[in-house]
């Protein structure tokens, strides 16, 4: 399902225009992200957690050359599904 999809669904289900359903969920991505940018976790019950995780700066190896390289520490984001939505699986 892509975004378009996305939209289509939240409308028919919310009983919204496509045009306010595509605003509702650009407006939940975009809180979810600076959440995450300032640090926070969120939590959205029954659905599960977005965070970030730190990943150390380590040593890697070239698979062309065979040389050593350092990778540099980063943030990722992470998703953590909760109990109702893994149920569901």
């Amino acid at each position: 399902m892509n975004k378009t999809e996305l939209v289509e669904k939240i409308a028919a289900g919310a009983g919204l225009s496509k045009v306010d359903a595509k605003k509702a969920l650009d407006a939940t991505i975009d809180a979810i992200k600076q959440a995450l940018i300032d640090g926070e976790k969120v939590a959205l019950v029954g659905f599960g957690t977005f965070s970030v995780n730190e990943r150390p700066a380590r040593e890697g190896i070239n698979p062309a050359t065979k040389e050593k390289i350092q990778i540099a520490a980063k943030k990722v984001a992470k998703f953590k599904a909760g109990a109702e939505l893994a149920d569901a699986l």
